[in-house]
């Protein structure tokens, strides 16, 4: 068997046209990523990506990770992923050192499809289903003075493109806008959309029941991060409270992470990042901890063409949560903020028709990186 013979990490940046931010208050003027390519003695190539501060992620793969892997087997995804671990988790075992774990993780995953010559999810088990719905994130905060116009112009124009589900931001420093705002889009787009809200955790326990109890009457689907992700047992309290589902853990990482927020049943989904929580071989532990508990997992989606397609071989591989003659199946987050890594990295773009996004059936992760373009944006 070939063994991992390089690791070499691609640290991009794209200018955007329009910044925007959300509840959070960072300005978003660039687009980036640290992009994994671990490449083998017979010239396979895979590809991973990480996510968070790209330079970050570097630091940890060139300095503590890629030593330990070379010259090992890439089929031993999960013996290398617990060797990673155990390396880093003195120093603290979460945060950018899973970020930078669940690179080198999902560019294994790559690596074993293509020498198999079988998509990625077949390795994890099977397809559920061929394809995914996916919901449309945007309507972040871009003119000030047009919040309201603004979110409506852009929700109507995803329904539009066949959208059939959005989810926007909240967190507005005013509870009475951001409903005024959520009522404007969910006026605009109509009962027959999916509507969810995002708040970046940037409310109190109070304000979030509050705010939430008036979401449920415009038929908001799910409130995600209404408060900080530290603080487990107010998400205890805001689901107990609340009818409408209460989503989180896009900040959380592993499976220990994840442990509490689970077994407590403190948000009724959870969204582990494919890039983050430790790549698929540990995202598969928290989606299988989170059934057990019967609590939904619906992974969170930011970053280039390769997340996306990682995120949609997990999407693949997950069961109906729960099984029935016509489940609900779980949804991909397919933002669409300007990002060219989304839109140019990949030969073949991954795209929505009519609300739907196939999964890759070619071998690894299915897509053909273009290099060019990580030469164009490449970061010194």
């Amino acid at each position: 068997m070939s063994t991992i013979r390089k690791i070499s990490c691609h640290v991009v940046s794209a200018p955007i046209e329009r910044p925007f931010t959300s509840s959070r208050g960072w300005l978003y003027k660039t687009r980036g990523s640290c992009i994994v390519e671990i490449e083998t003695a017979d010239g396979i190539v895979g590809w991973g990506e990480c996510y968070g501060p790209a330079q970050v992620a570097r630091a940890y793969i060139e300095s503590q990770y890629a030593p330990r892997i070379l010259g090992r087997d890439p089929f031993d995804v999960e013996v290398i992923w617990e060797d990673l671990y155990n390396r880093i988790k003195d120093y603290g075992g979460s945060g950018m050192a899973i970020s930078a774990l669940s690179g080198i993780d999902i560019a294994l995953w790559d690596i074993i499809g293509k020498t198999c010559g079988k998509p990625v999810h077949k390795l994890l088990g099977g397809a559920h289903r061929t394809e995914v719905t996916a919901y449309a994130t945007g309507l972040y905060f871009i003119d000030m003075d047009r919040l309201i116009e603004e979110a409506v112009e852009e929700a109507q124009g995803y329904v539009e493109e066949g959208f059939t589900a959005v989810k926007m931001k909240i967190g507005l420093g005013s509870p009475r806008l951001d409903i005024a705002r959520v009522e404007a889009v969910r006026k605009a787009i109509g009962d027959g959309a999916r509507l969810m809200v995002d708040a970046n955790h940037c409310f109190s326990v109070p304000t979030a029941i509050r705010l939430g109890r008036e979401l449920e009457q415009l038929g908001v689907e799910w409130f995600e991060e209404p408060i900080s992700p530290e603080d487990v047992d107010g998400y205890v309290e805001v689901t107990r409270a609340l009818d409408i589902a209460v989503a989180g853990g896009e900040n959380e990482f592993t499976r220990w992470g994840f442990r509490d927020l689970v077994a407590r049943k403190a948000m009724d989904i959870v969204q582990p990042d494919v890039c983050a929580a430790g790549g698929l071989s540990e995202c598969r532990k928290i989606a299988a901890l989170a059934i057990t508990h019967g609590v939904e997992c619906v992974p969170h989606a930011w970053g280039s063409v390769i997340g996306l397609a990682a995120t949609l071989h997990f999407l693949a591989a997950l069961p109906d949560q729960p099984p029935s003659l016509r489940p609900i199946p779980p949804m991909l987050e397919f933002e669409q903020c300007e990002n060219p890594f989304r839109d140019e990295l990949s030969t073949e773009p991954i795209v929505q028709r009519q609300g739907v996004v196939q999964v890759p059936t070619a071998a690894g992760l299915g897509i053909e990186v273009r290099r060019e373009v990580l030469d164009r944006y490449r970061v010194a």
